[in-house]
């Protein structure tokens, strides 16, 4: 049951946060100019491609995926970059990260950048992954701990070893399950950094001077205006968090950096605040989900009712669509294109109710950085308002 009382009392928050999730968010900017300082020291800045890799796979789980995904959209065009996540699980594991496997697709060699990527440098599989792609001639990236299992094991397979920045915090307790450790909420952040400047430093991106420094300050400020003790009426992401609460939600974005976002910000609410949502680009998300709206989530209702008691009464579930959108250079109240404006009309012929959120940036990276540090809080506020 959401307690949206629970997000204007600070006090309240900090107890409720046993994983220390808001603090880690906080620190997110910080992790980008730490992860970039690290990988300057390894050896990135001076390092000499021959030429532009033909395939970039980004083996890893959680975070790490997200990051390459985001790498995909921000890819230039001639380039490819493939998430490799975990192919099956090895019998016999004790926990569910020594269990898993990755494989290499049968086309990888010696043309391809393959960037192995962990947050504890622990897994077999990964390490495995690392020889596999140092028998097939391909050229080699580790992002992990620094002084841990797969970054020992980059040295070996003649890798460039950028070392993965941990949290600061450390949580009080978890209740996640024993074998599947909550991932740290921030950790995109140090997997992104490293990975942007790779594929800036290879041609595989283009980067904005200074984009990810840049980047790191937007997240610091987004970190000010969603701090627990600003008041929901003056905090965005506890203002989404109460929205979406008690709906099913759909992501509909824009752009291709908003795109990322909603795919990140459905796997945020599944992980942090166990609710399901769907995303979804436009304009194939008015076909995807249309037939949501005919079915009793879209029936209407009075979801903004002022007076209704949200901890007291259960509610009956109905839809909710958020519009994330990047539009580089335009004015968020100038008139949409006809995707956002379909998706309106369709929402207000169901009575469905619709969030906006728009970037106007012109980076892209300051783009993400703004739509998924917003959506980020927001997931964990949800999640702190729900778990209680």
């Amino acid at each position: 049951m959401f307690d949206d009382s629970l997000l204007d009392d600070p006090a309240a928050l900090q107890r409720a946060d046993r994983r220390r999730e808001l603090l880690a968010l906080a620190g997110a900017g910080a992790r980008i100019r730490i992860a970039l300082r690290r990988a300057d020291a390894a050896g990135l800045r001076t390092l000499n491609p021959d030429g532009r890799p033909r395939a970039v796979l980004v083996a890893g789980h959680g975070g790490a995926l997200t990051a390459a995904a985001v790498l995909a959209a921000l890819a230039v065009p001639s380039s490819q970059v493939w998430p490799l996540p975990p192919a099956d699980a090895r019998p016999g594991g004790f926990t569910f990260a020594d269990g898993e496997t990755w494989q290499l697709p049968g086309w990888a060699g010696s043309l391809d950048l393959i960037v192995v990527t962990s947050e504890t440098g622990r897994e077999g599989g990964l390490i495995n992954l690392a020889e596999q792609a140092y028998t097939r001639g391909c050229a080699i990236a580790v992002i992990a701990p620094e002084g841990s299992e797969l970054f020992e094991a980059a040295l070996q397979v003649r890798a460039l070893p950028l070392p993965f920045e941990p949290g600061a915090v450390e949580p009080e307790g978890s209740d996640a399950e024993p074998d599947l450790p909550a991932e740290d909420p921030a950790a995109l952040w140090a997997f992104l950094a490293p990975l942007l400047a790779l594929a800036d430093r290879t041609g595989v991106a283009q980067l904005a001077p200074g984009a990810l420094e840049a980047a790191a300050d937007r997240l610091d400020e987004i970190a000010v205006r969603c701090r627990p003790d600003a008041q929901a009426y003056d905090n965005p992401a506890k203002s989404l968090a109460s929205r979406i609460a008690e709906t099913v939600p759909l992501l509909w974005s824009e752009g291709a950096a908003a795109a990322a976002a909603g795919e990140r910000f459905a796997a945020a609410l599944a992980d942090r605040a166990g609710l399901p949502a769907l995303a979804a680009r436009l304009p194939q998300a008015l076909t995807a989900h249309r037939g949501m709206f005919a079915g009793r989530l879209g029936a209407g209702g009075d979801p903004d009712d002022f007076f209704r008691d949200r901890v007291d009464e259960p509610v009956p579930l109905q839809l909710q669509v958020l519009l994330l959108r990047h539009t580089p250079g335009v004015a968020e109240l100038e008139r949409p294109g006809w995707p956002v404006a379909r998706a309106r009309r369709l929402a207000a012929a169901h009575e469905v109710r619709v969030t906006e959120h728009t970037s106007s940036l012109e980076d892209p990276v300051q783009a993400l950085a703004e739509l998924i540090g917003l959506t980020d809080f927001a997931a964990v506020y949800l999640g702190l308002a729900t778990r209680g």
